[in-house]
């Protein structure tokens, strides 16, 4: 039994969910880090911890924090942000096998800036690959 290494989730579902978004023609960044200046719209993708379940499988807890100028906009692009991120079992190459609900959406105004916010959680299976040995 080898070791296993796993990818970081941030990453991964940070570039799956802005080319899922790019398709779509909808113009709005997904970092893992918030710019600054931030800009209007933006989706930041962060690991809150999770567990790894066993010896191949990590399960990452991911927040997304989703900035729009207007709650009803912030809220609608959760949404679709959520939905595509449900989706990513199906990506080719995807490392992700499942994915579930673990908080949200909510609105949740910005503190630091009092910007329109929205918030949601997922815990994403994704599967570790074997270190040579």
């Amino acid at each position: 039994m080898g070791a296993f290494a796993f990818p970081d989730a941030p990453t991964v579902v940070r570039a799956y969910l802005q080319a899922a978004l790019d398709v779509r023609g909808v113009s709005v960044p997904v970092r893992t880090r918030v710019p600054n200046p931030r800009p209007d719209r933006l989706i930041r993708v962060e690991r809150l911890g999770g567990t790894r379940l066993d010896r191949i499988t990590d399960r990452p807890r991911l927040s997304f924090e989703v900035w729009a100028p207007s709650q009803d906009e912030a809220a609608d692009l959760a949404e679709l942000a959520r939905a595509l991120v449900h989706a990513i079992p199906g990506w080719r190459g995807a490392v992700a096998y499942d994915v579930v609900d673990v908080g949200g959406p909510t609105n949740s105004p910005d503190p630091a800036s009092g910007s329109e916010r929205a918030t949601f959680a997922v815990e994403v299976s994704l599967r570790g690959r074997p270190l040579a040995p």
